[in-house]
Formats: structure tokens, sequence, C-alpha cells
């Protein structure tokens, strides 16, 4: 497992001379002033997030100056930082235009953008009545800034309700010490504090406040919607919530080291064939704070250290199906990244002295002793890495041995190119082929039980060879990268069990065509 690339505040790469009638952006002296430590959870997988780090810093004072920094990039996937104090509001946010950004008047939009960090400096960011909307993007860091009292109906309203809202195909965002809150339910015009829905994935939620709300947040917004997933929640507080702490509509979810405290209806509601895993959690002064509720449709969890301090469970029935008064696992997890419990006990304490913005960005490391977070150096090795001097390592590219598993297993694939099948990826027949629509595109092999995976070969089509361009290789049950790199052939990786494995083409020289795509135990 290597570490997460650290997220560092750098100074200024040049000068970016942006200037917005409501507010001000400042380039920023040698150092920024803002602390930050690394990404974690599931935010560290699919190539890690790490926002702008290595691009500019700037200082915007309301929504408008934000929205000229992402307006005034190079293009819309140029690193930024764009550190903020003030409060952000509908009187000072305008959309604004430009080749590298979609904006709105009503919100803060970051819509088909990537390498963006948002970090409330100085005395504090917070944004009022304004919620923050991550649409088609990826690889997005939001950091020590306060969200309050966005509505979804009555005056003024924004984001649909939602503090932060993310959807349609958003990849990678590490959401970190900031306190989201609102002051009622549906019926006082509120909807969710943090939602994801419509394809978003590898999402962090740590060290966070979440308070005062009918909603916690939801991950897919029907049964239907399971396309979502791969999310952690850690070390936050959930505080005077209702329900959805968080709702989790299929996918992955591993909830460890929060405070629930005061959860009036349901708390963790895993249901249509989700996954929670849920590890070292103080639930407090709580009603039914995981299972299954408001639907036939169940889903299942795997918890473990959990503290359950005068919770209350109600009866099972048709649509419910509390986990308590005893829980028990019904299912496992696999959790692809490291990561180091707090003892449950000491939950509460942690919490209280780490969680939510103007916290000093404080962390703990399983001591139960909060603490100053300590950026790592991505350029230090990683002991775990081999020693490229040992005879002994594997040459991942040496030929694979034994049977190709994927003969008699299924197969399916991405944005399917006309005339192609998926099932000729693996009839041994190098004139068919499987292809994307376009450039890049995924397909997987999948298995109806575990099956021990270690080495694939991925071969193009007769006259087509060396298409493929960059590349990863996904455990499909869990998220987690196997492999990346750039062009097809023999690819190896750590042994591993699974159902599904992916080949995601991210990159190519034209329209690639898979003719055989081979898996092999070693």
């Amino acid at each position: 497992m290597r570490r997460p690339v650290a997220l560092r505040l750098q100074a200024a790469l040049g000068t970016l001379a942006l200037a917005a009638a409501a507010g001000v952006v400042l380039t920023m002296p040698e150092t920024a002033s803002a602390a930050a430590g690394g990404a974690t959870g599931y935010a560290t997988q699919n190539g890690g997030t790490t926002g702008g780090a290595g691009g500019q810093t700037v200082r915007a004072t309301t929504g408008t100056a934000i929205h000229e920094a992402l307006c005034g990039r190079a293009s819309s996937s140029t690193p930024i930082i764009i550190e903020v104090e003030g409060t952000i509001n509908h009187g000072n946010t305008s959309k604004v235009s430009g080749d590298s950004c979609n904006t709105a008047a009503d919100k803060i939009e970051l819509k088909q953008v990537s390498n963006i960090t948002i970090v409330g400096v100085g005395n504090g960011a917070v944004f009022d009545q304004l919620g923050i909307h991550i649409r088609e993007s990826s690889n997005i860091v939001i950091q020590n800034v306060t969200v309050r009292n966005v509505k979804k109906s009555g005056s003024p309203t924004s984001n649909g309700g939602d503090a932060i809202g993310m959807e349609s195909d958003v990849r990678n965002v590490w959401v970190d010490h900031t306190t989201l809150e609102a002051s009622g339910g549906e019926s006082e015009g509120y909807d969710g504090l943090f939602d994801m829905k419509d394809n978003t994935q590898y999402v962090t939620l740590s060290y966070s406040t979440l308070r005062n709300s009918g909603r916690g947040g939801l991950i897919g917004s029907s049964e239907s919607d399971r396309s979502n997933g791969y999310v952690t929640f850690h070390h936050n507080l959930y505080e005077n919530i209702d329900s959805r702490a968080p709702l989790l509509r299929g996918g992955i979810a591993h909830m460890y080291n929060n405070h629930y405290k005061s959860l009036n209806e349901s708390g963790i509601n895993s249901r249509a064939g989700a996954k929670a895993k849920v590890d070292n959690n103080y639930f407090e002064d709580s009603k039914d704070v995981l299972g299954t509720f408001y639907t036939d449709q169940a889903g299942t969890w795997q918890v473990s250290g959990n503290i359950y301090d005068n919770v209350t469970w109600s009866e099972p029935g048709e649509d419910n199906n509390p986990a308590g008064p005893d829980p028990q696992s019904n299912t496992t997890v696999s959790i692809p990244y490291s990561f180091t419990l707090d003892a449950a006990s000491c939950v509460p304490s942690v919490v209280s002295a780490t969680a939510g913005a103007n916290k000093g960005l404080k962390v703990s490391d399983g001591s139960c002793t909060p603490q100053s977070p300590d950026p790592t150096d991505p350029t230090d090795p990683d002991p775990t890495d081999p020693d490229p001097t040992d005879p002994t390592d594997p040459d991942p590219t040496d030929p694979p041995s034994g049977t190709n598993l994927s003969v008699g297993a299924g197969a399916d694939g991405s944005s399917k190119a006309g005339g192609t099948s998926y099932g000729n990826v693996r009839d041994g027949d190098l004139g068919t082929y499987w292809s994307p629509a376009g450039t890049t595109g995924s397909i997987s092999v999948k298995w109806s039980s575990a099956t021990t995976v270690a080495k694939i070969n991925v071969r193009e089509a007769a006259g087509s060879e060396g298409t493929v361009g960059s590349y990863r290789v996904v455990n499909h049950d869990t998220g987690a990268v196997l492999a990346s790199g750039s062009g097809a052939g023999v690819i190896g990786f750590s042994p591993v069990s699974l159902e599904k494995i992916t080949f995601e083409i991210t990159g190519a020289s034209g329209t690639p065509r898979i003719a055989e795509f081979e898996t092999y135990a070693g």
C-alpha cells in the first residue's frame, strides 16, 4: 500500500491577475497560510486525491472571486488552490464565464473541472445559505470551511438544499475539517448536508461536524441509483440529525471513529444491496443507529468495536430491519487502504477536539490524542516497495502461467462501439474485439464466486497494437486500483481474491481494440 500523496499548499508559481467586481483575488506570498495533511480513506484510491497541489495559490473573499479564480486558469484541469476568507453568500456570488469553468450564480459551482482545492484560512470561511456543487469533476479537496442553512425551498435557494452535493461522474473528493449545518428539516426548506449520486465514487469525509438537520446525507438518489460508493466517513460528529447518517443505496462505505449523538429517527441506513463497514464508532442518545429502514430492499453491514450508549431500537417490520439491540455482522467488507483506529471509548473526546472548521486541522493517529497534521513527503521511498536490487523480486511482465481464468467467465464493458462484442474479448480470435465508442472505456471479467487473480494479459486486435495508452486495473469489488501504467500486454500485481476485475483505458492514441482480456492466478 502506497502512502497517500500529501496535499501541499504550495507557493504561488506565478502571477495570476484576477479581479472581480464583487470581491478580490490576491496572489499569495511564498508560503501559503493554510496547513494541510494527506487525504485518507477511499479518497486515496483510484490514483489519489491531491486537489490543487502544485498549482498557484490565490485568495478569494467572495463567491464571484472563487468563480473568477476557476475561470482564470489556463484550462479546466490546471491545478489551483483557492484560499477563502470571509462570508460567501448570494449577494457576492455571480456567474463567471470562461473556457476553464462552468459556473452559476446561486451556488459555488465546480462543474466539469479537476485539480482544485478550496480551503478556509485566516478568520475563517463561511458559505452562508450558499451550497457547494460538484458535478462531472475529479480530484477536488474542500477543507476548513463552514456551509450553513442551504435551502431548497423558501428564499434564497441554492444547490437543491444540499450543503455539499456531488452528482454525475464525480471521482476523488476529499472533504475535511468542515462544519455542515442547517436549522431544521425538509419542512423548513432544507435537504441533505452531504449528498452523492449518479456515479460518484472515491470520496472521504473526515474530521467534520454535521448537525441540526433532518437529513445527514445520502449515497444514491433512489433504490436504482447504485453506481455510487467507495466512501469513507471517519472522525466526524453527527449531532441532532433525524436520519441519513448516511443513507447508503448500493456500493460500499466505511464508517470508523465517528461520534453519533442524537440521531432522532435512524442513523446508518444500509439498503438496496449496500455494504457498510462500521468500526469503533460511538453512538449516543440515539434511535435505530444501524440497519435497513423505510424499504424492503435490504443492505448489509459488518460491525466491530462500536459502543452503543443509550441507544433504542424499533421492532423489525416489513420495511424496517434494525441491526440491534445486539448488532451482528451479516457481510464482510474488504478495505483496500490502511487505517488506524482510535478506541471507541475515546471517540467523543477526540472528535470534539478535531472535527469541524477552525479546529487547527488537528487529527488523530489512533493514540486518542489530537495532534497537528504532519504532512508526508511523497518523494520518500515507500518502505513496502520491493527492493529494486533484489534479484528475487518477480517481474510483473513475465509471461503468465496456468489456466486462462477468463475462459468460461462473464464479460462486460462500457461505451461499446458499433459492430463489436463484449464476448469477443475471450474467444481466442485476434480478429474479433471489443472496442469503446471513443478512446476511453472499461472492460471487465467476472465470476460467480471469488477467484484469485495475480496477472492479466491484455491483447490488442491485429493491426491496432500500441493504441492503448494509460490504464488502470481495478478490483471492482472494492474499488482498489491493483495496477496502473501505459500500454497493453502482461500486467502483474499482488494476488487478490475477487469476483470482478476491470481494465480501465484512461487514454489512447486512437480507438482501442481489445481482442483478449486474459486472467491468471500467477
